[in-house]
């Protein structure tokens, strides 16, 4: 991010602060600057997923544009614009878009081997596979790049960054080639934990650091997209093989997802480096053993 995005960026968060801090007590700033924050780094996917929702309610199949390519206009728009006004980097936006067409080949791939279908047709497609559906993987990357900035994150203690890419590259891999050999998801699964089980997330949402696990992290981010597939199938923008209209996503989904965000984390973490650390961090000074057990926070 830019020096001017990031003045942009404080000057706000400086502003919530103490619009907080002059309201709600200690604890409960912490609290309610922590949702402020999540739903700041989440802005393209919670404007995505909104314009999901809104779509299904208002589209009609007599206008001369499809709902489906009116979300990819929608998506493509809103990513011009986040750049446009320094919301994400030129290097962010890259690391993001390559996330974006690995996603898409997913897609058509999965598509072809009736793991899920889209009802609707579009121009803006290919092999069957809408565009707009590549902007799903996307905001997934750019919920990640912004979290890192917005909660000044750093992971520690981790492994090269090789391993990190070649744990994303064999979960890639295993989204395709299970579909004629042995599914390797509990296994990569298990080495999420094994390579990252005492890896910690630092992450700042005011004065304080706080902290939890990295794979802890990865599954409640997996549970937030859980949420949002759920709302993608009920709105009938797709839906997974064997669903029924107003039946919830299947389990094993939760499970894609966790594996799924390990590889947009090594696909951003491609250009933000700085936030991964070999040895145990100090936050201010404090010694990560010091700073207490499970998810907690600096003295």
């Amino acid at each position: 991010m830019s020096a001017g995005t990031d003045r942009g960026t404080r000057f706000l968060e400086r502003r919530l602060g103490d619009w907080a801090r002059a309201r709600l007590p200690g604890g409960v700033v912490e609290a309610v600057m922590f949702v402020l924050k999540q739903g700041w780094a989440a802005l393209f996917g919670g404007l995505f997923l909104i314009a999901i929702v809104a779509s299904r309610a208002v589209w009609s199949e007599d206008w001369a544009l499809t709902r489906y390519d009116g979300l990819f206009l929608f998506a493509v728009a809103t990513q011009a614009g986040m750049i446009a006004l320094r919301l994400e980097s030129w290097a962010e936006a890259r690391v993001i878009f390559l996330f974006h067409l690995t996603g898409t080949a997913m897609e058509v791939f999965k598509l072809a081997q009736g793991s899920w279908d889209y009802p609707d047709t579009g121009i803006f497609e290919i092999g069957g596979v809408p565009l707009f559906s590549g902007f799903m993987y996307a905001a997934v990357g750019s919920y990640i790049a912004r979290v890192i900035r917005v909660f000044d994150m750093r992971f520690a203690p981790v492994p090269p960054w090789w391993v990190l890419g070649a744990l994303g590259a064999a979960i890639y891999g295993n989204f395709f080639w299970h579909h004629w050999v042995w599914d390797a998801r509990y296994l990569l699964m298990a080495a999420t934990v094994l390579l990252f089980g005492r890896t910690r997330v630092w992450f700042r949402v005011s004065e304080r650091f706080w902290w939890m696990p990295m794979p802890l992290a990865a599954l409640l981010a997996a549970g937030a997209i859980f949420v949002a597939e759920n709302v993608g199938t009920f709105t009938q923008t797709w839906l997974y093989a064997g669903q029924g209209e107003g039946q919830p996503v299947p389990w094993g989904k939760f499970g894609s997802w966790y594996l799924l965000l390990w590889v947009s984390f090594a696909t951003v973490t491609l250009v933000m480096r700085d936030a991964l650390m070999r040895d145990p961090w100090r936050p201010d000074g404090v010694a990560a053993a010091d700073a207490g057990a499970r998810v907690g926070a600096s003295p």
